[in-house]
């Protein structure tokens, strides 16, 4: 049978056809004739039938983020019963302006036989398709009709040919449930509320639901996975926080960051910039180098909290994504705890102090391996400094770079810029810079889970205190240098 957690949908006037092809054949006697169904899963915008209160479309961006690749063609939702799959290519799906068009040719099996001997006599001429919700909305118009809009569908696992299209009954239970909290909306309001929308939790993803009810009712529901009287932030809320490409202003992007599973250890992290390729007879006389490809790190995690502010109108509304809410606010704590740790290592690593432009390209091009995948930061004050400067020919020193974080470089060498908060100068006067490879510079270790504990903070304030457990340590003392530049004004060219 059908997982229990997907929808069912019928697609009314399906246009199912049934066609029949000569198969290719070397051998005359020997050719068979393809039996292959063709129509549409789904179409848009084309409302359902009463579905209990309230009828239902599909809206054409839901399939925007389908990844169809692993969707099957069944029987009557029965996974026992498969007649085509995207994966062998006899099933292919398109979505067009009318909805999500499919072809398939089926298989030699008997049920195959008898489904398509059904639809090319007509007897069968309705689909249906399974999916994972993602977000809908509910609407009333002006004469009470109530309409469900799917917006965002994440799966579409498989599509259908139905006898008597039906919904199972945990289903049915989902979408009722979300449509008795829309019209006890309704009534509170005691009049007609246009474009509700709701973000519903996939149904497989019931620690998200779990952990929106321990947030609303302020740690008192527990339904969620908890440690030490602490609820555990679900997984996926998690790999979202730490998908740290997507933050503009997270240090760790550059690092080398490794989710570990213990407390504490030692993890290896590949640093040699010279390592070769041995011959048998070779090896003997350079079995060392494998002793100097890795810097094996040794780490502590440690426990660091911070707090997440939630007013009252926020845990209270139950139009608000209290959950996005909480994600947003422990992003930037991650944020600001990456970046302190991290510039605090990075300081410690060999420093010099410039006063001449000549004096950091001798950093680029002497003291640091050319081998190295070599980046910038600046503070602001630094960057502002370095951007007003220009060389003999009148050019400026920080050139423009699409590729930079900040849009610049020095020395072709991308700049990233951070606060004068995070990264403050040592004295007036003097900016600092890291100049390195960060990657080869900084290890980050983190556990992949993190709690919160609902708090009143004061006798004003309240919300989350969140824990957090990493550890930020050195890789190579030598990929990195900390640079304390102090303009010589008499030659801040360096001619």
């Amino acid at each position: 049978m059908a997982n229990n957690d997907e929808e069912k949908r019928l697609t009314e006037e399906a246009e199912l056809e049934a066609k029949e092809k000569e198969a290719d054949s070397k051998d005359e006697e020997s050719e068979e004739e393809t039996k292959t169904i063709s129509g549409y899963a789904l179409k848009f915008d084309e409302p359902s039938k009463d579905l209990g209160g309230f009828v239902e479309v599909i809206t054409p961006e839901a399939l925007k983020e389908v990844d169809f690749s692993n969707c099957f063609l069944l029987y009557d939702h029965d996974y026992s019963k498969p007649l085509a799959s995207v994966k062998n290519d006899t099933l292919k799906l398109e979505v067009d302006d009318i909805g999500l068009r499919f072809e398939a040719t089926l298989n030699d099996t008997t049920y195959a036989k008898d489904v398509y001997e059904n639809v090319s006599t007509g007897v069968v001429d309705s689909m249906s398709f399974g999916f994972e919700l993602g977000i809908d909305s509910f609407d009333e118009d002006e004469e009470g009709t109530v309409t469900r809009s799917i917006k965002n569908i994440k799966n579409v696992p498989e599509v259908s040919v139905v006898t008597m299209p039906a919904y199972d009954s945990p289903n049915v239970q989902v979408n009722k449930r979300s449509y008795n909290r829309f019209m006890k909306k309704q009534q509170e309001k005691q009049k007609g509320a246009n474009n509700m929308e709701k973000t519903l939790i996939d149904n497989e993803k019931t620690e998200v639901r779990a952990y929106e009810d321990y947030i609303r009712s302020k740690g008192e529901v527990r339904d969620v996975t908890t440690e030490n009287a602490a609820a555990v932030v679900p997984s996926e809320l998690i790999g979202e926080v730490f998908d740290l490409k997507r933050s503009k202003y997270n240090l760790a992007q550059y690092a080398t960051v490794k989710t570990v599973s213990n407390g504490q250890g030692t993890y290896p992290v590949a640093t040699n910039q010279e390592a070769i390729l041995a011959t048998k007879e070779e090896l003997a006389e350079i079995e060392d180098i494998d002793a100097d490809m890795f810097a094996n790190v040794e780490y502590k995690v440690e426990t660091r909290a911070g707090k997440i502010a939630l007013s009252n109108e926020v845990v209270e509304d139950s139009e608000v994504n209290i959950v996005q809410e909480v994600k947003e606010q422990l992003t930037k704590l991650v944020d600001n705890t990456d970046n302190k740790h991290i510039i605090n290592v990075l300081k410690d690593f060999p420093k010099k102090s410039v006063s001449t432009l000549d004096g950091l390209k001798e950093i680029n091009n002497v003291t640091l391996d050319p081998a190295l995948d070599k980046t910038v930061i600046l503070n602001q004050s630094g960057f502002n400094h370095l951007d007003t400067l220009k060389d003999s020919d009148g050019r400026y020193i920080l050139q423009p770079d699409v590729t930079a974080p900040s849009g610049k470089s020095l020395f072709g060498l991308p700049v990233v810029l951070v606060s004068d908060k995070l990264f403050a100068n040592p004295k007036q006067g003097t900016y600092p810079m890291i100049v390195g490879d960060i990657a080869q510079s900084v290890f980050v270790a983190r556990r992949n889970q993190v709690t919160t504990q609902w708090e009143k903070f004061d006798f004003y304030s309240q919300g989350l205190a969140a824990i957090i457990r990493n550890d930020y340590k050195k890789i190579d003392d030598e990929a990195s240098v900390y640079v304390e530049f102090t303009p010589d004004n008499e030659d801040n060219s360096g001619e």
